[in-house]
């Protein structure tokens, strides 16, 4: 961003043709600086974690920790 800055400051004072080399570094060196700091690779190489608490039922089984709906409720209150 410094470098930004001075590119831009720069333009004040600088005349003719010369004025494109700071005014297309104000507008491509923030552009390059997104594209080479997004461009890098990822260390744990695309695998996926799956989360450890995440449990996977199937929709005909009962669930285990809630009672049947003829079942009395075992923490005592109401459905």
């Amino acid at each position: 961003m410094c470098i930004r800055v001075l590119c831009i400051i720069a333009l004040l004072f600088v005349h003719g043709w010369w004025l494109v080399i700071p005014a297309l570094g104000a507008i491509f060196l923030p552009y390059f600086a997104v594209v080479i700091a997004n461009a890098t690779a990822n260390p744990n190489g695309g695998r996926v974690e799956r989360p450890g608490n995440i449990e996977l039922l199937n929709p005909g089984e009962p669930n285990p920790g809630r009672p049947e709906p003829g079942e009395p409720n075992p923490e005592g209150g109401a459905r």
